[in-house]
């Protein structure tokens, strides 16, 4: 019998109405982190959204059984799974202000095939004819939608890859050597590290490259820290937020779902994503980028299925 119909109708769409409220809180909190790039430098948004998000998960992890507690069993491999993670989301981020978030989001959305093809390489798993496919139509789809080719194409537009490529490996290495980890001490290792990220990045690019603002005009990578209000600290607020509930929404819907089924709903971030484009920054799709992002959807909904 399917999978999804085996499970009992309730535990089912619970599942799915966590990965849609997953999806929807992280696509608003990416919609919001592009709307603060034209005030906040990204360093400052990792600190002050670790500052919030880290105050709970103590909390939680505190409460936890005390034979589970704050220490990593692999801290070396927690600690690596971290950085990969924290790099991924200066990639993708970095990104947003010069880019559409539907672009934006459907490439990274590739990271499905990343996985496939990771998993292939270091766990030894079989890549079926159906994953190839798949692997071929996610590329296409890239291509078609970023055209390399044309005048106005920019690198940054490649961020969004990489984001996923960094994705996809710290997955395959929570996978190999991180299943024994409490998801909270993994999250609060996550949090942890974009802190020091951006206060080493704070500090660090004016004191190694202080004209770097004057030569790049990029305002986002090295602005000058923003003072902090009632209604910045409530956007912060918000991003951690929105952080949280993605994360444990996806980890519930995941675990009581068919990851198959899951990772179809999951694909709705890009409906959000380009709904907020629309709204809030009147980005409208054209006929590439919506071609690019269907044969995306397909290709990653057939990495999951090919398993």
């Amino acid at each position: 019998m399917n999978q999804a119909l085996s499970l009992a109708p309730a535990k089912l769409n619970h599942a799915i109405g966590a990965i849609i409220l997953a999806v929807f809180a992280l696509s608003l909190g990416d919609a919001l982190i592009k709307a603060l790039s034209l005030s906040f430098p990204l360093w400052q948004l990792f600190v002050m959204r670790s500052i919030v998000a880290v105050i709970p998960l103590i909390l939680l992890i505190h409460f936890m059984p005390k034979e589970q507690g704050f220490r990593a069993h692999a801290r070396g491999w927690v600690a690596l799974r971290s950085l990969m993670l924290t790099l991924q989301w200066v990639a993708y981020y970095a990104a947003l202000p010069s880019i559409d978030l539907s672009v934006a989001g459907a490439t990274f959305y590739t990271l499905p095939l990343f996985i496939t093809l990771f998993a292939a390489c270091f766990l030894g798993e079989q890549i079926r004819a159906l994953g190839w496919l798949a692997i071929a139509l996610g590329f296409s789809g890239v291509l078609i939608m970023l055209r390399p080719g044309a005048d106005d194409f920019s690198l940054t537009a490649l961020l969004p890859l990489v984001g996923a490529i960094l994705y996809a490996l710290s997955m395959v290495l929570t996978r190999a050597k991180c299943q024994q980890e409490s998801p909270l001490v993994l999250g609060l290792s996550l949090h942890l590290t974009i802190f020091v990220v951006g206060a080493v990045a704070s500090i660090g690019f004016p004191l190694l490259w202080p004209e770097a603002l004057e030569s790049t005009g990029n305002q986002f990578i090295f602005g000058a820290w923003t003072e902090m209000g009632i209604v910045q600290w409530l956007a912060m607020s918000a991003l951690a937020v929105a952080a949280v509930v993605g994360a444990v929404g996806g980890a519930y819907a995941y675990q009581n779902g068919p990851s198959a089924t899951i990772a179809t709903f999951d694909y709705s971030y890009l409906a959000f994503l380009t709904l907020w484009g629309i709204l809030f920054f009147a980005e409208i799709p054209d006929g590439y980028t919506i071609t690019g992002m269907a044969l995306i959807v397909a290709a990653g909904v057939l990495a999951v299925r090919q398993k």
